[in-house]
């Protein structure tokens, strides 16, 4: 089924997808799946944090200085552009798609997204990119906080060492000082920090469908996703 001719909601003619879990769960791939299958945009709300965080690496501003990142939060245009490929990454008009992937950038990103004033703003500026809906949206609390109204809700999960295995295998990087060990390791700080922030923290939604990926392989998690999206639009088009 088409979901460009099968989705109709009350509130948005096309829906919202909320695709929340923690880092290396494989959100943005299930998203840029499910984005492509359903004809869908792809905003990885995700690169929003990591662009906020690259411009605080390259300006200086320390992660635990709040008020110095609202400051260059009130100064900062961060865009998206969809692309089948990926999204595109504009941080004050300049393309850093491929810098804001970086180990450090990413590490960066959760340091930065503690912050409650900051997560406020970055949750406006969300909210803006997806009021029309037709999008699909992933990050630590889409369906939670940004949409809680989402017509369709996931929460990607796996265990750590899935993850870190995953990541690993991912970065192909000869660096010795990387390992799978010491991925793992940084997957379970990062856990910590999301889960127990007093600001919106990461948790599934009461109405998420929980989809935990860790013996499944991509195929079946990606046909899972679809799965679930399918009967929910499949539902909407009934009521």
């Amino acid at each position: 089924m088409s979901s460009s001719s099968a989705v109709v909601s009350p509130r948005r003619q096309r829906p919202v997808i909320a695709i929340d879990g923690p880092a290396g769960a494989g959100k943005s791939t299930v998203a840029a799946h499910l984005a492509r299958h359903f004809g869908l945009l792809n905003l990885e709300t995700g690169a929003m944090y990591r662009a906020l965080a690259l411009k605080a690496i390259e300006k200086d501003v320390a992660f635990e200085d709040e008020a110095g990142l609202l400051a260059l939060a009130a100064e900062t245009t961060i865009a998206l552009e969809p692309r089948l490929e990926g999204n595109r990454v504009l941080l004050d008009g300049v393309d850093v798609s491929r810098r804001v992937r970086e180990g450090d950038v990413t590490a960066a990103a959760s340091k930065v997204s503690v912050h409650a004033p900051l997560r406020v703003w970055m949750v406006n500026q969300q909210r803006a990119l997806g009021r029309d809906g037709g999008v699909v949206m992933e990050g630590r609390d889409i369906g939670t906080v940004v949409f809680p109204d989402a017509e369709v809700k996931i929460f990607l999960d796996a265990a750590p060492e899935v993850r870190g295995n995953r990541r690993y295998l991912q970065t192909g990087t000869g660096d010795a000082k990387v390992t799978e060990e010491s991925l793992v390791k940084e997957l379970k700080e990062r856990d910590a920090r999301d889960r127990n922030r007093a600001d919106s923290p990461l948790k599934p939604a009461e109405d998420a469908v929980l989809l935990d990926s860790t013996g499944l392989t991509l195929e079946q998690v990606l046909e899972a996703a679809e799965q679930i999206v399918r009967s929910h639009l499949e539902h909407n088009a009934l009521h």
